[in-house]
């Protein structure tokens, strides 16, 4: 019996507000068996995490896996870089925007899609000071409209 639908699993709410997110891509993850098993737990943490290309592939580095108790001697180290996989277009594409205009790779999210870890990593580029200040002015204004409309109709 194949499982179907996503799980989220983690996700990185300070990348929206360090970055402009520019592009998404799903992709894969290159992970032992022990490692699955501990972010089937929701043991896994991609705050601090980049992802970078070196020799035409793609690799996440600083995401943290915690081992898994029952794995022993399978367990590896918790913070490895680990391989994405995605098509030969889209990594060529990433190396191109990456090179030229200054954008960086973040992760978003780490869900399950039909019983498969997947990431979601992001084309970014960085906020300065005052776009963020720019940005929670916003979020904030938003908000207030919000609650003075729902007010209205009690």
């Amino acid at each position: 019996m194949k499982k179907t639908g996503t799980k989220l699993i983690a996700s990185n709410k300070k990348a929206r507000h360090e970055f402009f997110i520019e592009e998404t891509f799903e992709a894969g993850i290159v992970l032992t068996g022990t490692e699955v098993k501990s972010i089937r737990q929701g043991k896994v943490n991609i705050k601090e995490s980049y992802a970078s290309i070196e020799n035409g592939e793609v690799y996440i580095t600083g995401m943290h896996i915690s081992p898994y108790e029952q794995g022993n001697i399978y367990n590896v180290d918790p913070v490895r870089k680990r391989k994405l996989l995605l098509h030969r277009r889209e990594i060529r594409k990433l190396i191109g925007e990456t090179q030229q205009k200054g954008f960086t790779l973040v992760p978003l999210s780490i869900y399950l899609k039909d019983g498969l870890v997947k990431i979601e990593i992001a084309l970014a580029k960085g906020k300065k000071l005052y776009d963020k200040r720019q940005t929670m002015a916003k979020k904030d204004a938003e908000r207030r409209i919000q609650q003075h409309s729902s007010e209205k109709y009690q």
